[in-house]
């Protein structure tokens, strides 16, 4: 049997806000409408946000525990996101490597990887 990435799905309260979140602080860009949301282009990873969805019957919670984006300048890439009030939850050395924790809506979380 072969997987293969499709998408990763962020159920949010407010569908503007968390799309705007995700174009100003990570770069994400339009792809499409869809039923009760969007979908999003994250650097070649397929995001789906919407709210909770009333033609599913399973339990549905929001939000998505994190998403790891690396990055070529973390310096810089950092001080954007703080200038946009973005809540660094944690930074830390991980292989060498700068990483950091940051709060996104609905108690998802986004981790920034400095690439060596």
């Amino acid at each position: 049997m072969g997987l293969m990435m499709n998408h990763i799905h962020l159920k949010t309260t407010d569908v503007a806000a968390t799309r705007k979140f995700y174009e100003d602080n990570y770069g994400a860009t339009f792809k499409a409408e869809m039923n009760g949301g969007v979908q999003m282009d994250l650097h070649g990873l397929q995001v789906n946000i919407t709210t909770i969805m009333t033609t599913q019957n399973h339990e549905q919670h929001y939000g998505i525990e994190h998403i790891a984006l690396t990055t070529d300048d973390y310096a810089g890439t950092m001080a954007k996101l703080r200038g946009n009030g973005v809540q660094v939850l944690e930074e830390l050395i991980s292989n060498g490597r700068h990483v950091a924790f940051l709060q996104s809506p609905d108690g998802a979380q986004m981790e920034i990887i400095e690439r060596k």
